[in-house]
């Protein structure tokens, strides 16, 4: 009789949302890390942002898949608005300035999967700083641990 061979299958991984504590990388700007694979290019955020908040003008090196959990926010170079329930798709090479409006009652809750880098950019379009998977792992976890909040499980660390 031949020997069987086992096949290793791969498991789901879970984080409930208690295990991965958002944290404020920028003034009205709350991140949880859910995911990187810094190799990919990879980091998956939920991103919590106070009303009347607007992020750097950035250009995204690779794509990027956004939903909209609770509030609003738009692009400052566009007319749509992002609500709860709504799906965006940037393509690679997307430039665009994040504002959720003043008028917001409560914050804009969105789940990002992005792709490479995104490239924040001056009035005149020169890059000022680049946010990649290894920044934003190494950026929310010494933010925790500088917190008391130790190390979170975030699934590629």
């Amino acid at each position: 009789m031949a020997a069987m061979t086992t096949i290793e299958i791969p498991r789901a991984l879970h984080r409930g949302e208690d295990e991965l504590p958002f944290v404020e990388l920028a003034d009205g700007m709350q991140v949880q890390l859910l995911q990187v694979d810094i190799e990919a290019g990879l980091w998956v955020v939920r991103t919590r942002f106070d009303p009347g908040i607007t992020i750097p003008t950035h250009k995204h090196t690779g794509e990027v898949f956004a939903f909209t959990l609770a509030g609003r926010w738009k692009y400052l170079e566009y007319p749509e608005v992002n609500t709860a329930g709504s799906y965006l798709y940037e393509p690679a090479g997307s430039v665009h300035t994040l504002t959720t409006p003043a008028d917001n009652d409560g914050i804009t809750d969105v789940w990002f999967a992005i792709s490479g880098a995104n490239l924040n950019l001056d009035a005149d379009g020169r890059v000022e700083f680049v946010v990649d998977a290894a920044f934003m792992r190494d950026a929310y976890l010494g933010v925790c641990e500088a917190q008391g909040l130790g190390r979170p499980p975030v699934i590629g660390t």
